[in-house]
């Protein structure tokens, strides 16, 4: 790594062979979902892989995200599904990207925006079927389909998807599944008897793909499932991580028992002892959760963050092993040198592996090791 003080080591090669177990389950088509740059492993290679085996639409949140895939030349379909009313529709409907629609307010904006541009809009309406965030409540929908409905008749745009987001298909057999299944059957129905021909249905995400072939539809929507990291605890599908975050020790000194480590000295030595200090702290997505219960791999072997993680940093303790400054240090990865997985970390931390990979702050700089036979 030379003078790098960490980065993050994407296996582009492990997103390709992710993206071609989850196309193998899919019934159909398969989006990438490639928002927060690529869930923190670069938004515009992840995009290429996945296109390249398998997927054949990209999912983002924002406007930006959408148009920096069209500026580097990616022309395959793309979905943006979280806007503001009074976003630039124009600009991304000459771009031809797909948006959502989950209110009349969006909806009417979209149709105003194309009428101005004189291009047909794409429009997927979102049904909220139980997760409660975005999407239209059941009590709308009759009215928003009703609106698109006359929308595509006064040729300003045209209904091109119906979709819905599971809350629990992480759970197998969890009530509300079914229970959203059911309510987006229903959506459908309405959609379809309003004179409305979506060729896109899709409501399944990762844990859908692997786990309710029901919700399959027409697309699916790969997620973490894309950067390796199984959806469903407990199951096992040979998807691989494609993340490792990797530092150097940057110091190192010998110290005697009863030394404070860090703030608050909420770790103290129990005996003589050595400490390697780690140029990563969670300004660099490493979460302060992690201090006093958090590891790491040094030279091979495991070893406890000891004391609180700091902005910049943090501190391990070695005990009595060998250490120098430029030794390695593997924060986490595969798994398969012995060290940690990003779900332990996050476990560790009390959350999901989306907020680590995603929290890997832009200091960090990434590398890329491409798939076989396309350097």
């Amino acid at each position: 790594m030379t003078t790098l003080l960490g980065e993050a080591v994407v296996d582009l090669a492990a997103i390709a062979t992710n993206t071609e177990i989850l196309s193998s389950l899919a019934r159909d088509e398969l989006m990438a979902v490639v928002k927060a740059d690529g869930f923190g492993h670069g938004m515009l290679p992840v995009a290429r892989t996945a296109l390249a085996h398998g997927a054949t639409w990209l999912g983002v949140t924002s406007l930006a995200e959408a148009h920096a895939l069209r500026d580097a030349g990616i022309t395959a379909p793309v979905l943006s599904w979280m806007h503001l009313p009074d976003a630039d529709f124009g600009a991304a409907i000459d771009a031809d990207i797909d948006l959502s629609a989950s209110s009349l307010a969006h909806l009417t904006a979209i149709a105003r925006a194309a009428a101005d541009v004189g291009v047909l809009a794409t429009v997927h309406l979102k049904l909220d079927t139980g997760l409660s965030r975005n999407g239209c409540p059941a009590y709308d929908w009759p009215a928003l389909v009703a609106r698109a409905a006359q929308y595509e008749l006064d040729g300003v745009l045209r209904v091109g998807g119906v979709w819905s987001h599971l809350a629990s298909a992480d759970v197998p057999g969890d009530p509300s599944v079914a229970a959203q299944l059911r309510v987006f059957a229903e959506g459908l129905a309405l959609v379809r008897s309003a004179g409305l021909s979506p060729w896109v249905c899709h409501v399944a995400n990762s844990a859908g793909i692997v786990d309710v072939p029901q919700a399959h539809y027409d697309l699916v929507r790969a997620g973490i499932g894309l950067y390796g990291v199984e959806p469903i605890r407990g199951q096992r599908h040979g998807l691989r991580p494609a993340m490792t975050l990797r530092s150097r020790a940057i110091n190192v000194k010998r110290v005697p028992a009863g030394t404070g480590v860090s703030y608050e000295h909420q770790y103290v030595t129990g005996r003589e002892t050595t400490l390697v200090l780690v140029p990563l702290g969670y300004a660099d997505g490493v979460p302060r959760l992690l201090s006093n219960r958090g590891e790491v791999v040094v030279d091979g072997v495991r070893r406890r963050i000891a004391g609180r993680v700091a902005m910049d940093q943090f501190v391990v303790d070695v005990g009595d092993m060998p250490a120098e400054i430029g030794d390695d240090v593997l924060l986490f990865g595969p798994g398969t040198h012995g060290e940690p997985t990003v779900v332990e970390w996050a476990d560790w931390a009390g959350t999901n592996a989306h907020e680590i990979l995603t929290g890997i702050g832009a200091r960090v700089p990434r590398r890329y090791l491409p798939v076989p036979g396309t350097e």
